[in-house]
Formats: C-alpha cells, sequence, structure tokens
C-alpha cells in the first residue's frame, strides 16, 4: 500500500533521515520555548534542510511535487518549520518569481533560495485581510527621482501577521496600491489598484532601514517559531523597477501599460496565493495522518472491559470508537488522494498556463483547502479523545498540534471567504452556459442538472441492497446529486432575493446555503478521485481496503445529510440500510486499520508521541513511562 499511495517514499526516507542524525533539531515536546528559542530552532533546522542538498526553491519552479512533499513531511516535525518554509519560498520567493519577471529572477533567485536574502509576503493589512483589493497602503511614482514612494497612510493599513519579518526579513514583497500622476498635467493622482513591490526592510546588520518601522507580534496561540511582525513604511523609497511588472508596467514618464484588464490583472496577481493553500492542504493532511495514526495504534493497543470471565478488548473494537476514527481513517486517504490530484493540476497549470486549468487549480485549492483544514482541527480533538486522558498528555502532540494547526484554518484565506469563493464559481460556471439566454433558462438548466442525478426508477429510493449501496454509480451520482440540488435551489433564492434586497445583502441572506453548496462540491471531488485511486490500484487487498474506505466516506456523507431523506432520495428504510451497512465496513476497516495507517510510513522518531509508536502495540506503556520520568 505505502508504495501505492507514495511515489516519493525515498526523499522521505532521506528527509527524515537527516533528523535521525540530528535529534537536535527536533523541538522539545514537554518544555516550553520562548519564542526566540523557538526561533532560532526553526532557523536551525531551515539551514540543515540546505545544508543537507535541499533546494526549496528549485523544487517550486523545477519539481513542484517535490516541494509540497517536502513540506508535507516537515509539518510532522514543526509546523512552525513548515509556515516559515512557506513564507521564504512560495510566498516571498513565489511571488517575486511568478509576480515579477526575468530581471527580478536574476536578481533574486540564488539569495533567496540559500536564505542569504530572508524575506516576507506583506499583503495583508490590520483593516484588511481577505479584502485584498481595499488595500490602503500606498505605492505613489514621484517622476522626478523616478522611485516609488511608499507609505502607510492610516493605523489601519499597518501591514500585520507579517512571517519572516520581525528578525530574519530582510526585503518583502509589499501589495500597496499604484499611484502615478494623471497625464492630464491637474495633480491628481491616478489609482490602478493594488500591485507588488519588492521593498527592503533591513541593512545588514538587522537594522530597519529608514522609513521602515516593525514590531513584533509577539506571542500567539502557538507557532512560536515564526516570527510575525506588523509594519508601517514613512516615505520609504525604492527603484521604480521594483515593481513586480510581469502583468503591468510603468515607464519613467509615469505611463501606466497592461496587457489585462483590471479585473484579469488583479485575479492573475492574487492567483499567487494559490501555491501557499495547496502547501496547507498538505500539511494539515501531514497532522491529520500522524494524528490517526496515534489514534488508531492507542485504540489497538489499549484494552478496557470486555465480557464476564474473559479478557478485555481492544478500545478500538467498540463501535463507538471506531464510529470515530474508521470514516477519519477513510477521509484521510480521500484527502491524500485528492490532494496528490490538486498538486498535479497546479503544476500542469504552471506548465500550460491554461486559462482553464489554472481556474479548476484556483477552485478546488480554495475549497479543499478549507475542507482539509476544517475537517483536521475537528479530527484533532476527537483523536484526543479517543485516547482518554493519556491523549491530553503534553507529551502525546494533541495539544501542540491543535494550537498550532488552528491558525490554518485563517491564514491564506479565511475558510468562510474560501468556500464562498468556490461556490461563487460554480454559479458562474453553469450561468455562464447561458450567458446569451433569458435567466430563467439558466436556472432551467440547473433543474435539469439535478433532475438527471435522480435514480432512473423511484423504486431505487427504496432499495437495501448492500450490492447496491457500494455501487460507485449509486454513491456518485447520490453526491452530484446533493450539489446539484443545493446549486440550483441557491440560485433561485440568490435571483428572488437579489430583486428584493440587492446582490450583498441577497448573497448574505443565502450564506450558509452557499457555504453549504461549497462542502458538498468538494466531498463529491474528493470521492471521485478516491474511486480513481481505488480503479487504478493493481494489488487485490489493497484496492478491497480501498473500496470500503470510499464508500465509508461517501455513505457517511450521505447518511449524516438530511437533504437526502427530505427530498426521498434516501427513504427511510433505505437510511436504516446505510446505517447497518456503516457498521459493518467500520468492523472491516477496523481488522486492517493499523496496516492502513502503518502504510503512512511515518517514523517513530518523527511522531514521537509515546502512545502512537509503531512498537506500541507490543511494549503498549513502555516509552510512555519512560517520558513520564520512570526507568522501567
Amino acid at each position: 500500500m505505502e508504495k501505492y499511495i507514495d511515489d516519493l517514499c525515498d526523499l522521505k526516507e532521506e528527509v527524515y533521515e537527516t533528523f535521525r542524525r540530528r535529534p537536535d533539531l527536533l523541538p522539545p515536546i514537554i518544555e516550553d520555548l520562548t519564542k526566540e528559542q523557538h526561533r532560532e530552532l526553526v532557523r536551525k533546522c531551515l539551514l540543515a534542510i540546505l545544508e543537507a542538498g535541499y533546494s526549496p526553491l528549485r523544487f517550486y519552479t523545477g519539481n513542484i511535487k517535490k516541494y509540497f512533499y517536502l513540506g508535507e513531511l516537515l509539518a510532522l516535525v514543526d509546523l512552525s518549520l513548515t509556515v516559515k518554509m512557506g513564507v521564504q519560498y512560495s510566498l516571498w520567493g513565489g511571488s517575486v518569481l511568478s509576480l515579477g519577471t526575468e530581471r527580478h529572477r536574476k536578481a533574486y533567485f540564488d539569495d533567496i533560495d540559500k536564505f542569504r536574502l530572508p524575506g516576507c509576503f506583506a499583503m495583508t493589512e490590520l483593516r484588511h485581510g481577505s479584502n485584498v483589493a481595499a488595500l490602503q497602503t500606498e505605492a505613489v511614482l514621484d517622476v522626478a527621482t523616478d522611485e516609488w514612494v511608499i507609505n502607510t497612510p492610516d493605523e489601519g493599513a499597518t501591514k500585520w501577521w507579517i512571517g519572516n519579518g520581525a528578525e530574519d526579513g530582510q526585503a518583502a514583497s509589499v501589495f500597496a496600491r499604484l499611484k502615478v500622476p494623471s497625464p492630464d498635467g491637474s495633480g491628481a493622482l491616478d489609482d490602478h489598484g493594488v500591485h507588488a513591490f519588492v521593498v527592503p526592510l533591513r541593512d545588514a546588520g538587522g537594522r530597519a532601514l529608514p522609513g521602515v518601522e516593525i514590531k513584533d507580534c509577539g506571542y500567539k496561540i502557538a507557532l512560536q517559531g515564526v516570527d510575525n511582525a506588523s509594519f508601517r513604511f514613512h516615505d520609504v523609497r525604492v527603484p521604480r523597477e521594483n515593481l513586480l511588472d510581469r502583468f503591468a508596467t510603468v515607464d519613467r514618464s509615469g505611463q501606466y501599460r497592461s496587457p489585462y484588464s483590471a479585473s484579469r490583472r488583479f485575479a492573475a496577481t492574487l492567483g499567487e496565493l494559490t501555491g501557499g493553500r495547496v502547501g496547507l492542504t498538505c500539511s494539515s493532511l501531514a497532522v491529520l495522518k500522524g494524528a490517526t495514526t496515534i489514534a488508531v495504534r492507542y485504540g489497538a493497543a489499549r484494552q478496557q472491559f470486555g465480557p464476564p470471565d474473559a479478557p478485555e478488548i481492544s478500545v478500538l473494537d467498540y463501535t463507538s470508537q471506531q464510529e470515530k476514527l474508521m470514516p477519519m481513517l477513510a477521509t484521510a486517504y480521500a484527502l491524500h488522494f485528492t490532494t496528490r490530484f490538486l498538486v498535479a493540476q497546479y503544476a500542469e497549470a504552471k506548465r500550460t498556463k491554461e486559462e482553464e486549468i489554472i481556474a479548476d487549480v484556483h477552485s478546488l485549492s480554495a475549497g479543499l483547502k478549507a475542507y482539509a483544514t476544517g475537517y483536521t482541527a475537528n479530527a484533532l480533538s476527537i483523536c484526543r479523545e479517543c485516547c482518554g486522558g493519556h491523549g491530553y498528555a503534553a507529551v502525546n502532540r494533541f495539544g501542540a498540534w491543535r494550537s498550532d494547526h488552528d491558525i490554518f484554518q485563517t491564514f491564506e484565506g479565511d475558510n468562510t471567504v474560501l468556500l464562498q469563493q468556490v461556490a461563487g464559481l460554480l454559479l458562474k460556471k453553469y450561468k455562464e452556459r447561458f450567458a446569451t439566454a433569458p435567466v430563467a433558462a439558466t436556472y432551467r438548466y440547473l433543474r435539469q442538472w439535478a433532475a438527471d442525478s435522480l435514480p432512473a426508477n423511484p423504486l431505487v429510493t427504496h432499495e437495501t441492497d448492500a450490492r447496491h449501496l457500494r455501487d460507485p454509480a449509486f454513491l456518485i451520482r447520490a453526491l452530484r446529486y446533493r450539489t446539484g440540488k443545493l446549486l440550483f435551489t441557491v440560485a433561485q433564492r440568490l435571483r428572488k432575493h437579489t430583486a428584493r434586497l440587492g446582490a450583498f445583502h441577497a448573497w448574505n441572506k443565502c450564506l450558509t446555503h452557499l457555504l453549504a453548496l461549497a462542502r458538498a462540491h468538494v466531498e463529491s471531488v474528493m470521492f471521485e478521485r478516491f474511486m480513481d485511486a481505488v480503479n487504478g490500484c493493481p494489488d487485490p487487498e489493497c484496492r478491497k481496503s480501498l473500496k470500503a474506505m470510499a464508500d465509508v466516506f461517501a455513505l457517511q456523507r450521505i447518511h449524516a445529510d438530511v437533504l437526502f431523506r427530505n427530498d426521498d432520495y434516501v427513504a427511510a428504510e433505505k437510511a436504516k440500510a446505510i446505517g447497518r451497512l456503516l457498521e459493518h465496513l467500520w468492523r472491516e476497516l477496523r481488522e486492517v486499520a493499523l496496516p492502513l495507517v502503518d502504510a503512512w510510513n511515518l517514523p517513530d522518531h518523527i511522531l514521537r508521541a509515546p502512545i502512537g509508536l509503531s512498537t506500541h502495540s507490543m511494549h503498549p506503556y513502555q516509552s510512555y513511562l519512560r517520558a513520564g520520568g520512570w526507568e522501567s
């Protein structure tokens, strides 16, 4: 199974061997580090990765699959390390390379690659985060000196939560409103919206440059190894060439030119965030795998109660425990295959620059980042509970992971905002099909699209045979039906409310409906990618386990969503049959749960949770006792 699901397992072994040889690079689990100590350790780890011969920026530009995989591997070492790497190479390095031209690449690539030029991605402001179009920082061209003058106009425009900024950042991609003198000679400024500029922050000695004001964001809930800062700029001057001008140029006279419309240019600029979202999805998946591995191994080894006059049974043999962990195991595998698909699509979009692929990647990266990070955040609490009081011990890592991972739901796009983007793109896609037709035609099409997913025979709504319930055709059509029905009904509601309330208030009134649509769409995509993996698996035993997990993933969603029963898509007796089948599949997966988590091959020296080590079932308390100070 490991060979089938991981074609980069050799890279995993090499990277994790670095940390086996250098245990001093692993952050202590029990002892608290100061933020300064943690930042120094993360810096030391990143330099060790470079010294070992790995080049994250060259991975990013030449083998993006390895880049995201490296981030996933490092997430289980220290999420602060993964975030630090992402800021340096995906955000700072990626913005220079993707938004700049060959001139910028030649000037900055090697220094960014070797961490000789640590940098920042200065987009978020105190008043504005997700609403990038409303950023207030200004870059005004001084035609006389051929320089941009960067200013923070008020306190709300203070750049905030800027990673790499408090200690290391020597330069930043600063997102600011590009303003040039109006050609009519009136002295007014023409505002061309948000663009990115390379702005030096510190000198070689680490001191802030004139006009640059930097404050440490201080202690956070977690991720203390990331040096976040806030910035203000006061008449900071940079050369005109520091505009990252792939999508728009400004000449010596101040004339602005762009081959794109304002909306397309802005979308292309924001496309740089897509890579960050892909990286967060990979890192979140790593945490989900780690937590699930610990909970499954603990549940299999820990015995509690049992029949009279008989040995105690494993906690994992209880249906209540299976109900929590087997769907989680299935979802982790579903996210694994879908994330691998997303990475492949992202690489294809980078290679071909095809707009349709780019749009698909934007939608899937937004939806999957929101889904994966939201699911993992909830799963961490469930895993902690499944391990009882021992899950509460810091040495078993759930607490640190819950704290460190929590912000993944917010940065690189708040999850609620990202899901709205997915819903908006779904609505746009279907409406575009009828761009020249009356509005009513759009809704007739949506109604038909939903109807096409209905069972051909009404009797199917009552069918309870396990073969039917596990038929991929039924499961795919059911999940598509849910997406189609939500899409059609929300489109109807939006049309009705827009006429009365206006577009903004109509959208807000339908917001929970839109979020449900986005989640349903993501789950449908995940199941279809899971089935691709099932069908492509050459080993019969592995394929059987993958199919059982895929069925659990889909049936769990169908059983939990009242929409199917309200629409009589699943009749009452069929719902009961699905519930019985799920319990059967949980028991089936329980028998192979240990090898399924073992297939992720998370080494003990990386996992480090005493109750979740690969040897835990043989010596269930030995490592834990040592962690508690007992010699034997």
